[in-house]
């Protein structure tokens, strides 16, 4: 009677233990998902979601739920979405976020969560100083950097006077801030025009006028549309060179096709990448969506395969904060930009590139990788972050 007992007690440990093993993993998938914006969270959503799915609905071999939120490129929306997935659905892992002034609006209640949170676009210079997260990782970048490398490349091409151009908003004022950082010559005006911005015609003629050698913007989305097509009309495109960061991109390139040939990008990654794992990435985008992936593509792809690895070494155990922060910290994957390491403040330290948008072998409008500026660059903030 006792052995009885006992083997029936072992039974239906067991299948706690499995069903328990088996619940699935709650994952808070929020981005700008519609309206002019929306293709960048788009591709964001689309690439994680193509690895969820190749894995059989599993990240690290355990089943997930990914619970997806559009914020509609609203800062309250978004803080109202955090406190949603905080206290209704209670996700122990929170990815995405496009814009950084949803990012800087949603930070301190996503800290105060205590989620895990893997960031796919928006990297806001304050949550790289002071305001870094020991649970805060990002997968693209500081927003500075891509504007840095773009800085030390107009530099390198010999350009002594520089126009430069974002959206008044967080992210437009650090991509200003890091090409001034990383360029030699003068910036010889700087202007913020109104986030989502139409017509630019107003501020391309100021750039005839002070005839500088080269223009910098940062336009991304439909903004970026907009800017090079009336920068083309204008007569300036070929003319005074257009060097750019998340304007002339993935998400930007199927609306813009030849008018953008010849414009300079910087970033981290770019579909022409010589590497197995981007390899393998952009041929099964490409296959399952038919378009080219954009930067934003694989910063979320790298967020879902860094995510598999590390609950893959938690066992599925996510609740174990430390234990699993750990493991996301290692960053054990195979990343389609080649060396991935995370910096103290939870930024990737990575290789820089600069990229002419050109026809590729296919005929296509694509990015064509043409320098590495910076090597292994680390952020510009963060030795302000507490974090060691």
């Amino acid at each position: 009677m006792k052995l009885t007992a006992f083997i029936s007690a072992a039974i239906l440990a067991t299948a706690s233990a499995t069903a328990h093993a088996q619940t699935p993993i709650k994952i808070g998938f929020v981005a700008t998902l519609s309206g002019t914006q929306g293709v960048l969270g788009q591709d964001q959503y689309d690439a994680f979601m193509m690895v969820v799915e190749r894995n059989g609905g599993k990240l690290g071999g355990v089943p997930v739920q990914v619970i997806k939120e559009d914020d509609q490129l609203k800062p309250d929306l978004g803080v109202q979405i955090i406190q949603k997935f905080a206290e209704k659905e209670k996700t122990p892992i929170i990815t995405g976020v496009t814009f950084s002034n949803v990012m800087m609006a949603m930070s301190k209640p996503l800290a105060e969560s205590g989620a895990i949170f893997v960031g796919t676009n928006a990297g806001p210079a304050p949550l790289a100083g002071p305001a870094c997260n020991q649970n805060f990782f990002f997968t693209s970048w500081q927003n500075d950097m891509q504007a840095e490398v773009m800085g030390k490349y107009a530099t390198d091409q010999g350009y002594k006077r520089v126009y430069g151009m974002a959206p008044n908003y967080q992210a437009g004022k650090d991509f200003v801030a890091g090409f001034k950082r990383f360029f030699k010559g003068e910036v010889v005006d700087e202007v913020y025009t109104t986030l989502n911005q139409p017509d630019y015609s107003a501020e391309i003629s100021q750039i005839a006028a002070k005839k500088p050698d080269a223009v910098y913007v940062f336009y991304p989305g439909g903004m970026g549309v907009n800017f090079i097509k009336q920068y083309k009309q204008a007569g300036l495109l070929g003319k005074i060179p257009l060097v750019s960061t998340s304007t002339a991109d993935g998400a930007t390139l199927p609306a813009l096709k030849e008018t953008a040939l010849g414009v300079v990008s910087g970033t981290f990654w770019g579909p022409d990448f010589d590497n197995p794992a981007s390899k393998t990435f952009v041929a099964e985008f490409e296959k399952k969506f038919n378009r080219i992936p954009s930067q934003y593509a694989a910063q979320s792809y790298d967020a879902a395969l860094l995510l598999d690895s590390a609950i893959a070494k938690v066992k599925g155990n996510v609740n174990d904060k430390a234990a699993f922060r750990a493991a996301v910290r290692k960053a054990d994957f195979k990343s389609v930009r080649g060396p991935f390491t995370f910096n103290n403040n939870g930024f990737p330290i990575q290789n820089m590139y600069a990229f002419v948008v050109a026809k590729d072998a296919r005929g296509r409008v694509n990015l064509k990788t043409i320098a590495q500026p910076i090597t292994a660059q680390r952020d510009s903030y963060a030795d302000k972050c507490p974090i060691k």
